[in-house]
């Protein structure tokens, strides 16, 4: 086992060492091929709606082309109109409410992003590595939620699958739940479960603990975090109805309409609209969705306003189950059929709405005051089937056989969101600052209702052949209340610039509150109560050796608030403690006109969590994830776009209670992940594109004792599109993507807990634009 360790470093340094030796290569690029230079002719990509118009309150420097691009190959080849000129982007201003950051050569992910505390800031001028997906990119790979985007980065796996009861991501090593998912720089005001693609203008990956940059997370992640950019009505009036179909019969309908008003188009409207029904991935299942989005804003001289109000509800029977295998199996179990229930008759209902304010106003061209609130209500309502039975093995064994007790697991979430700070961009002699500081507030109330069968009401099953549900015997409870929750914070930071911006230097900090009270939902008694405070502070620095090539570092430190011991635990209802975690990370970002390359090494700590022989969660030791990221993206050859990136991880255990397991890898991490993807516009049919994109996941290990680990997986996917307007005058896109071609059953594992990945999925849509 140490040799194998060994050997792995060795990997991790040869690998590192290789890239960045390539990256030092692109150094001598000319200043015509990088990104902060000035425009370049590049071929037409597609990004979703044109620009909002917003006003400039400082120069920006584009990355790279900002020529409006088309929809269609058919349509470069028509005269059109004179459009209207997009708004500048709000990227190195003090503002965030506006045009987001133009996309990057190929379309697919952009040139910046908003970074919470550090606002709107180019990918380039960051001591972090981002990612900014755009909205061409998910609807070219006809994506259901934010997941479906996400994986398309290595160092972010899914360890739930499709139409299960929510997105649980894995990012750099480290759980990062649904729940801790940002919208519009506010925590906790999208749906727990999922974030439907429908809204999203775009997806930002920060990755390494965010407790600066965007707050505390409620869920505790430490591995990065996400925020969902909504979408805003773009300049041009266009309405789209797109039907769709999916696999063994779901079919749904997708309206949005989108509108400015006003004498300078100072009011948007857009209206996202979706209703979707029938089977999806699971036999005999069925998944109901109806959304409805509305967003609102008015872009002044001074002032900018947004408004969202969402409504999102999904009913599914027999949605994608989840298990424990037993720790001390002999052999891991196979995975069986991803398209089997191993609980025959599972109901799901999930309701949620939010509506959510942000404001903006320039109270001197270099000075911003902005605010925003967010309030969301969500319900959840479940048959909640259990392998952990009292008084039998839990979990299923190396045959597939378990125990199975049927619950009703019933729940709600109140959450009210909200910061306000000011922004400030000035020089100071030669050293130029921007500085952000800010207030953030976050009250959460959870409450639930467990209703279960006895432990002699449960039956024998196997995951292979499953019994029938039992039907739950007690009667149902409304939901009472649980737990609540405050965070607040106060924050401060400065991003120095040296040497006309070769040197950028932030520093900052940002003093957290948190407060939790744990009530008995039988007695409606308070069972648990503390409140914990503490600094976190954050160091980065980018060095630009030359015009295109950015050196940086960063110290970054997280806060977690303890834990809520869930279900199936011996110590339900107690709150652990909250806790740090610590990043070190440095690399090397170079552009290289229309293909931008990236490297990292990186070190994350943070206490482990474990299910101890009393079965009780507690934390034990520490587990130290060290890693190398690599990555490129970009317009490869004219009319072929594509990204790839590979993680390799060693998620070492470095302190725990057993010292036969010091050194070994924590259970249900991946030490090695791929994620590439291509599309081409073919040459020989105009509107004609062809797709594919390969996702490659490691084994890992079922138990900290690393005796058993889950086999690899390789999932491939592969799409087309093709637009023309010669059905209706306007343009019509028909999309077909198949998602796991081969139909490969893997299992997506947090150790113990397993499901299984997506089965072999078909999705045909037709978007016509009126």
């Amino acid at each position: 086992m140490s040799n194998f360790k060994n050997y792995k470093n060795r990997l991790y340094v040869g690998v590192a060492t290789s890239v960045v030796s390539f990256c030092l290569a692109g150094m001598g690029a000319s200043q015509s091929r990088a990104q902060s230079t000035a425009p370049h002719a590049l071929p037409s990509v597609s990004v979703d709606a044109p620009q909002q118009r917003s006003r400039v309150t400082s120069t920006v420097r584009p990355r790279g082309a900002s020529q409006r691009s088309t929809r269609v190959g058919s349509r470069q080849r028509t005269e059109q109109p004179p459009a209207p000129t997009a708004p500048v982007t709000t990227m190195g201003s003090t503002r965030t409410i506006g045009a987001p950051a133009p996309a990057y050569a190929g379309g697919q992910v952009a040139q910046g992003g908003t970074l919470g505390l550090l606002g709107s800031t180019s990918v380039m001028n960051v001591p972090f590595s981002t990612v900014n997906f755009t909205s061409q990119l998910i609807e070219n790979q006809q994506a259901r939620t934010a997941a479906d985007t996400l994986i398309n980065d290595s160092s972010v796996r899914l360890t739930t699958g499709s139409n299960g009861f929510d997105d649980t991501f894995q990012i750099r090593g480290f759980a990062v739940p649904a729940g801790d998912v940002g919208f519009n720089g506010l925590y906790g005001l999208v749906s727990s479960s999922h974030v439907p693609a429908e809204i999203i203008k775009r997806i930002e990956l920060l990755k390494g603990p965010g407790a600066l940059i965007n707050g505390m997370a409620p869920g505790g992640s430490v591995g990065g975090s996400i925020n969902i950019v909504s979408k805003r009505a773009p300049e041009i009036p266009f309405a789209r109805l797109t039907p769709i179909f999916m696999s063994a019969g779901n079919y749904g309908l997708h309206l949005e309409a989108s509108r400015r008003y006003g004498e300078n188009k100072e009011w948007g409207v857009r209206f996202n609209g979706l209703g979707r029904n029938g089977e999806a991935s699971i036999d005999d299942g069925n998944w109901r969705t109806g959304l409805g989005a509305l967003s609102l804003d008015y872009r002044g001289e001074r002032l900018r306003w947004t408004l969202d109000a969402i409504s999102q509800n999904d009913d599914t029977k027999n949605f994608r189950p989840q298990m424990t295998i037993q720790s001390n199996v002999l052999a891991i179990p196979a995975p069986p059929d991803a398209r089997s229930n191993w609980y025959p008759g599972t109901m799901l209902r999930q309701r949620d709405n939010t509506i959510a304010s942000g404001i903006e106003y320039d109270l001197t061209e270099s000075l911003t005051a902005y605010a925003g609130l967010g309030y969301r209500e969500g319900e959840n309502a479940q048959t909640f089937p259990d392998s952990r039975v009292s008084g039998f093995p839990g979990g299923i064994d190396a045959l597939g056989n378990f125990r199975l007790i049927n619950a009703y697991y019933d729940s709600y979430s109140k959450t009210t969101s909200g910061n306000a700070g000011i922004r400030s961009r000035f020089q100071v002699g030669p050293v130029g600052h921007a500085i952000n500081f800010a207030f953030t507030g976050y009250y959460q109330e959870n409450g639930n209702a467990y209703v279960a069968n006895t432990p002699a009401q449960s039956v024998p099953s196997n995951i292979y052949n499953p019994s029938p549900l039992p039907v739950v015997t007690g009667a149902r409870l409304p939901p009472r209340l649980a737990n609540e929750i405050t965070l607040r914070s106060v924050a401060l930071a400065d991003t120095m610039s040296f040497l006309d911006d070769a040197v950028l230097v932030t520093v900052g900090a940002r003093h957290q509150r948190v407060e939790q009270d744990a009530f008995s939902t039988t007695t409606g008694l308070r069972t648990s109560s503390y409140g914990a405070e503490a600094l976190t502070p954050l160091a980065g620095v980018v060095f630009k050796t030359w015009h295109n090539v950015s050196l940086y570092a960063n110290y970054a430190e997280g806060l977690s608030q303890g834990t809520i011991v869930g279900a199936g635990y011996s110590n339900t209802g107690a709150v652990l403690a909250p806790f740090k975690s610590k990043q070190q990370e440095a690399g090397i970002k170079v552009d290289w006109g229309t293909i931008t390359t990236t490297a990292a090494v990186f070190q994350i700590t943070r206490p482990s969590q474990i299910r101890t022989a009393s079965n009780a969660l507690a934390y034990d030791g520490e587990q130290r994830n060290r890693g190398v990221e690599l990555s490129a993206y970009g317009l490869l050859l004219p009319g072929l776009r594509g990204m790839a990136s590979a993680t390799f991880l060693q998620p070492e255990l470095t302190n725990p209670t057993n010292p036969l397991e010091r050194g070994n890898d924590a259970p249900g991490v991946p030490d090695r992940t791929f994620s590439a993807g291509l599309d081409w516009d073919t040459p020989w049919v105009t509107g004609l594109s062809l797709n594919g994109r390969v996702i490659y996941t490691s084994g890992s290990y079922l138990t900290s004792a690393n005796l058993l680990r889950f086999p690899d997986w390789t999932r491939v996917d592969i799409g087309a599109r093709y637009t023309t307007t010669a059905l209706t005058g306007k343009p019509v896109t028909i999309r077909a993507n198949i998602e796991n071609v081969t139909g490969e059953n893997y299992w997506l594992t947090t150790g113990t807990f397993v499901t299984v990945g997506s089965p072999r999925t078909y999705i045909v849509s037709a978007a016509f634009d009126f």
